[in-house]
């Protein structure tokens, strides 16, 4: 497989392997996985959901609107 760089994108890649001492191929590598990585668990997530929902396990507003002030204070 190949992938096509914008002159921009393999500045940009380039310059940080370096600042890393790393190679750019293993930057690439490396941010590959974790997109992978990330589609598989907002999957599985959106999977878990799907089901609750299925079965009728709902959070009620107020109870989210709760864990939203809790979490993000005014």
């Amino acid at each position: 497989m190949e992938v096509q760089f914008t002159p921009d994108q393999q500045a940009k890649l380039l310059r940080m392997a370096t600042a890393q001492g790393r190679a750019a191929e293993t930057l690439v590598l490396e941010a590959v996985e974790r997109l992978l990585g990330y589609e598989e668990w907002f999957s599985r997530e959106v999977d878990q959901g799907l089901a609750a929902a299925d079965q009728g396990d709902f959070i009620e507003n107020d109870d989210i609107r709760r864990m939203i002030d809790t979490r993000y204070p005014a």
